[in-house]
């Protein structure tokens, strides 16, 4: 079968990656991506082979909107060529559109309500794949036919994080020090943020002095601003890190919303998510399995006083089980199609030979 996934942002770059390095076993499986964030340099960490198409046109909303059209041009012209047979995209509406232009099937997947692209995404799909807290009512309102729909078991974090080894496991990994404020900005660039930005500036100069410091910047502009000499001190990382790494090495994580501090909230690192805009149901459902606290006016103090309180829990098991479930519908649904399955009874009990 030949497979083609778009990996249009770096966290599209670890969701798949299991899916991948399984996939390839069997099947040709094309990889399109832009420059965007740490999506190339992922890439290039996981030794997998990639074609950079388009790119990203920055936060101005009719930017946004030529670079749609452009980049839909640019994958028209890389693909028609080429002989598909399925796509598979996590908030990529390009994918979809483009199957349905060349007559091959999609699988689209988003777990962010607030996306402007699930109105291409939802309509053009062949199927719609979403957690089981995303109200089918959403998805009918951005164009998409509940008949369509599969909703998967647990968060889209426990989809790849199950497939890590150990990822089970109630210890750190092994060499551990886990003695670091690990810091992820706002999503300055994302279409459906609309909150301040640049507003941890004066939390992270607060603690740069009295503790260890690492801020993972969304794409070169955050890089470039974290570089200032006020930020003197921290640790501003140039290349991307594995999971792993940011397991062993974070004590305490601040999230400004997005996919990393939902990770972190899984894997059990004592997690704050400062996000300034309103919060998705993904978030809202972390937050009610207590993986994670909610601050909207972050201060020093406070991120000094929850280093106290900090206590490492295990991984939930429960989103890891999900998430393993989910892992193998997703294959199913991939490879061999699917009706709509209800997630409380078959979507937990797919074929385990997967």
């Amino acid at each position: 079968m030949h497979i083609w996934i778009d990996l249009a942002n770096s966290p599209h770059v670890n969701f798949f990656a299991p899916m991948i390095e399984h996939l390839r076993k069997e099947h040709e499986v094309l990889l399109t991506t832009r420059p965007l964030a740490n999506t190339i340099d992922l890439l290039e960490l996981k030794g997998f082979p990639y074609h950079v198409v388009g790119r990203h046109y920055g936060a101005n909303r009719v930017k946004k909107v030529f670079g749609f059209v452009m980049r839909a041009w640019q994958l028209h012209q890389f693909l028609k060529a080429r002989h598909i047979d399925v796509a598979i995209s996590h908030t990529c509406c390009n994918s979809p559109l483009l199957a349905r232009l060349l007559g091959f099937r999609s699988i689209y997947m988003n777990d962010n309500e607030h996306a402007a692209g699930n109105r291409i995404g939802f309509p053009f799909a062949t199927t719609i794949m979403v957690p089981e807290f995303f109200p089918l009512e959403k998805v009918r309102r951005q164009g998409g036919r509940p008949e369509k729909v599969l909703q998967y078991p647990g968060v889209k974090e426990g989809v790849y994080l199950s497939q890590l080894p150990g990822s089970f496991s109630r210890e750190r990994p092994r060499g551990s020090t886990a003695q670091e404020i690990c810091i992820r900005p706002e999503p300055w660039a994302a279409q459906y943020y609309r909150g301040p930005v640049n507003f941890l500036d004066d939390v992270i100069v607060g603690l740069k002095g009295r503790h260890r410091v690492v801020v993972f910047p969304r794409g070169e502009h955050q890089f470039a601003h974290y570089r200032q000499p006020k930020f003197a001190g921290i640790t501003v990382p140039d290349k991307a890190l594995t999971l792993e790494d940011i397991q062993a090495r974070c004590a305490l994580f601040i999230g400004a919303g997005g996919t990393m501090t939902r990770e972190t909230a899984v894997l059990g690192i004592p997690t704050i998510s400062v996000y300034q805009d309103d919060l998705l149901d993904v978030d809202r459902y972390l937050l009610q399995q207590g993986r994670m606290v909610h601050v909207t006016h972050l201060t020093a103090a406070f991120v000094e006083e929850s280093l106290l309180r900090a206590h490492e829990t295990p991984p939930s098991e429960e989103l890891l089980k999900k998430g393993t479930a989910a892992y193998r519908l997703i294959l199913q649904t991939l490879l061999h199609g699917s009706g709509t399955v209800p997630v409380a009874e078959e979507s937990v009990a797919v074929d385990t030979a997967l």
